[in-house]
């Protein structure tokens, strides 16, 4: 039996460009918008993430060489994205003109519990970083040697930036009770 997506080939030269993002699409695209979601704090700025991230995965498909590691790449490009979309809303934010700050979206919040929203909240307030590291964690479930390829740092940084934003959660949490 032959393989049906590149993921789990060598190499799917049977398999047809378009078919194989498509593939991929059908099976990673929702879990990839909730990780940019939980970056950037919007559905539609999500949403424009993994998609950006899959164009260019359809554009850069002939220099593929490893099959095998399309989801990490999908991952680097929907982090490294949604640093893009926060650094446009920075930029934005200096301008003489202010703008709303990003929000939750309407929809989110009505399915949160209370609890939920407080601890969203207390994340969007975290440093860029941290907030990636805890959504890479316990959103998307990876190891700390994997979060620590997708962002280009050691798995000792990953674990210690993990640790400070965890205690600064409680810290937000526990203030906002009181």
């Amino acid at each position: 039996m032959t393989p049906r997506t590149p993921e789990a080939a060598a190499a799917p030269q049977h398999v047809s460009r378009a078919d194989a993002v498509g593939e991929l699409y059908r099976r990673h695209a929702v879990g990839l918008v909730r990780i940019a979601l939980l970056l950037v704090g919007d559905q539609a700025s999500a949403e424009d993430v993994v998609h950006e991230a899959f164009l260019g995965l359809y554009r850069n498909w002939p220099t593929l060489n490893d099959y095998s590691r399309l989801v990490g790449y999908l991952r680097v490009a929907v982090v490294n994205g949604s640093r893009g979309v926060l650094r446009a809303r920075k930029r934005a934010w200096l301008l003489p003109v202010r703008h709303d700050p990003p929000v939750w979206s309407a929809e989110a919040a009505a399915m949160a519990t209370e609890e939920r929203r407080e601890v969203l909240a207390a994340m969007a307030r975290l440093p860029r970083r941290q907030r990636e590291v805890l959504v890479l964690r316990y959103y998307a479930e990876l190891a700390d040697t994997e979060i620590a390829s997708v962002l280009g740092v050691s798995r000792g940084t990953v674990v210690s930036t993990a640790s400070r934003a965890l205690s600064v959660l409680a810290r937000q949490v526990q203030e906002e009770e009181l």
